[in-house]
């Protein structure tokens, strides 16, 4: 038993079984245990590796993305460009790097924001931008960004913020708990509870049971947070995960361990702990709140669009054949379908304060 997983039980006994967004919290933002704050999960020595680790192709891909918002919105001064949930600081180093080429105007004038909560990967973030560190401003929540037209990323970011799951009984739907089996270990029950059936999309009635239905009121609250960052002072969001577009059913709360998935009760603490975003509620969430949405799209998609098959074959050029085969297989594993590859699993959202065209979500900007 994990030293978190002790805890957990321990607290279960004192005050009953969790919510799975209460465990999923503790798992991950412990401030003695949780994941973020004691363990490095990035790269092939930790538990998984991100878009930005794959290849360099990535950040500047988003790079490429920023200076279209920036241009599409006028080229504003005292640009604030922003990342939320960092991690290494990887994506921003490399977007940092196509700024400064395609737009030296907005590189020099910007201001650079974290988003991060924890001082561990913040240290590392400062490690991997020194050269620009004095030009960082860290923050514990969008709330904290200062005032003036802003270009937001989140690369997964929303997959690692807790969800609730309900399931559907013959009594109704009861909320997902983790408490504990005979033997004091944590396992998953079921607890009544009120549910805002509005919420489905079809009919309750027609929901077969045993069906899992997740909801992130913390994920929506996050979007609501850019959409109003973005509303007050202008600027774009632009949102990357695994995740679906449009609502629907299934249980796809998931541990990882060192690359391999892993039981999610089994190691609290150390083990990463996500499920897949849906990507209909942050867009409905952001248009409520009176954002312009873009029209999502699949990363492979957006990837192509961009010129991320153009910009592997400039670097590439002249490269030996290892290099260039190192690099397509990036490129393959960024914007292809299939096994082991990000394109179609994972989904890209871009939301503005105003109704503007932006490449590659919107044709006729192009």
């Amino acid at each position: 038993m994990t030293p978190l997983a002790e805890k957990i039980v321990n607290l279960i006994q004192q005050t009953g079984p969790l919510k799975i967004s209460d465990y999923f919290a503790l798992c991950l933002a412990d401030p003695d245990h949780g994941y973020y704050q004691r363990r490095e999960p990035f790269g092939q020595s930790g538990d998984f590796i991100t878009a930005p680790e794959i290849s360099q192709l990535f950040g500047e891909m988003i790079g490429v993305f920023l200076v279209q918002a920036w241009q599409a919105q006028g080229a504003p001064e005292k640009t604030r460009i922003v990342e939320i949930g960092p991690g290494r600081g990887t994506l921003m180093s490399d977007a940092l790097r196509v700024i400064a080429r395609l737009a030296p105007d907005l590189y020099a004038d910007a201001t650079i924001h974290m988003v991060e909560t924890s001082e561990r990967l913040r240290n590392v973030q400062r490690q991997t931008l020194v050269r620009i560190k004095q030009r960082i401003s860290w923050h514990h929540a969008v709330e904290d960004l200062p005032a003036g037209f802003t270009l937001i990323v989140a690369n997964e970011l929303f997959d690692a913020l807790p969800i609730r799951q309900f399931v559907k009984t013959p009594e109704g739907f009861c909320e997902r708990v983790v408490g504990l089996d005979d033997g004091g270990n944590l396992a998953f029950g079921l607890a009544p509870g009120g549910f805002d059936t509005t919420l489905l999309p079809i009919e309750a009635g027609r929901v077969p049971n045993g069906e899992v239905f997740e909801a992130s009121p913390a994920r929506s609250a996050v979007m609501q947070a850019v959409a109003a960052q973005i509303l007050r002072d202008g600027g774009t969001a632009l949102t990357i995960d695994y995740g679906h577009l449009v609502t629907g059913f299934g249980d796809t709360l998931q541990a990882v361990h060192q690359h391999e998935f892993d039981p999610p009760l089994a190691r609290p603490g150390e083990a990463d702990l996500t499920s897949h975003v849906d990507f209909q509620v942050l867009a409905e969430v952001a248009r409520e709140a009176g954002a312009h949405v873009h029209r999502p799209m699949t990363q492979g998609d957006f990837l192509l669009r961009l010129g991320i098959l153009e910009r592997a074959g400039a670097l590439g050029a002249g490269r030996d054949s290892l290099t260039q085969a190192t690099i397509s297989d990036a490129v393959n594993r960024l914007a292809g379908e299939g096994e082991g590859r990000m394109g179609a699993l994972f989904k890209v959202l871009a939301v503005s304060g105003k109704p503007v065209g932006i490449t590659p979500f919107d044709p006729q900007a192009a």
